[in-house]
């Protein structure tokens, strides 16, 4: 009775042991699939330390036998040249006053420059160079997809500028923020970071949060870093450029996905401080901080957008997934 019993279930059992199989493959595949997310990125930089020129000071000794504060003809670049040696030793008749004042600005110069050097570094020369404060700054925007125009903008801009040179990399910032700055109706979520350290330590950073979000893409469909274009994927999913820069291949007609997230990271020389963004107006604020960085003090920018390849949608719970701290504004 037992084995008829067992011999009956068994077929029952292998079915819905392979339906449950199909389902879990199934379900794997789709979540796979919908965790799937193109990437566009440009940009480049370094953050190499300003070139710095250096030339050994000069005293010329004033003709006559003159004397001054710095020393005299080689004096000591202490201060202490060979006329304030006199009155120690008995010489300079009525000039002991004279002397001693002239000693007292010397020893003053000397702690000035000792206190200088102190908050210094060197370079490799040995010689004295000032620390270099360098900012480190994140953005990021989350916008509705109805501004998908705003892709299409970046994704021209990364096809066509130069990252190598300091004037292309300052075009890609200010180009990146007036398309946000353009959109305000669009603007939903919104986040900023900052951060002011030296210059050996700011490199870290940035490429700290450069990876925080190059890993939220499944794939970078679209990249501009250095003046290396890549472009992955088949040209029929992704934008196609004519010489005249008109965009062709790509159905602005068709359903958008919810939102387009793009992110902002630079070093600068300086102080960059940015607004903790809480609405609209503190967001305009940060843009244009940001965006506002001269070519002269921009060591590095990398600008970061998803969806990238055309179709491609992303969710709000993607949104809620990938950005959990950007702030709704």
């Amino acid at each position: 009775m037992y084995k008829q019993l067992i011999s009956k279930i068994k077929p029952l059992l292998k079915s819905l042991f392979a339906i449950g199989l199909v389902l879990t493959l199934a379900l794997g595949n789709a979540d796979g699939a919908l965790a799937a997310r193109s990437g566009g990125r440009m940009g480049g930089g370094s953050f190499r330390a300003p070139a710095r020129s250096y030339s050994s000071p000069t005293r010329n000794a004033p003709s006559g036998g003159g004397y001054y504060p710095g020393g005299y003809g080689g004096g000591f670049g202490g201060g202490f040249g060979f006329p304030f040696l006199l009155p120690f030793f008995g010489f300079g008749g009525g000039f002991g006053g004279l002397f001693s004042i002239l000693i007292f600005i010397s020893i003053a110069n000397f702690l000035v420059q000792s206190f200088r050097r102190a908050g210094n570094s060197t370079d490799e020369l040995g010689n004295s160079a000032p620390t270099t404060t360098v900012s480190v700054a994140r953005l990021q925007v989350g916008l509705l997809a109805e501004a998908r125009g705003l892709q299409a903008e970046l994704d021209s801009l990364a096809r066509k500028v130069n990252t190598d040179t300091a004037a292309g990399r300052a075009q890609v910032l200010q180009e990146s923020t007036l398309a946000m700055l353009r959109h305000p109706e669009y603007w939903v979520y919104a986040g900023a970071d900052s951060v002011q350290t030296r210059l050996e330590a700011a490199e870290a950073k940035f490429n700290q949060f450069s990876l925080a979000e190059r890993s939220k893409f499944t794939e970078e469909t679209l990249s501009n870093y250095n003046n290396q274009l890549r472009q992955a994927g088949s040209s029929n999913n992704l934008p196609v450029l004519q010489e005249n820069g008109a965009l062709v291949g790509t159905d602005l007609n068709s359903e958008p996905g919810e939102f387009i997230v793009v992110t902002v990271i630079v070093g600068t020389q300086g102080k960059l401080q940015l607004p903790v963004v809480k609405n609209s107006e503190d967001l305009r604020q940060a843009l244009r901080q940001i965006g506002g960085v001269s070519s002269e003090q921009l060591l590095a920018v990398e600008v970061l957008w998803t969806p990238q390849a055309n179709g491609d949608t992303l969710t709000a719970d993607d949104m809620l997934a990938g950005y959990p701290d950007l702030r709704s504004i």
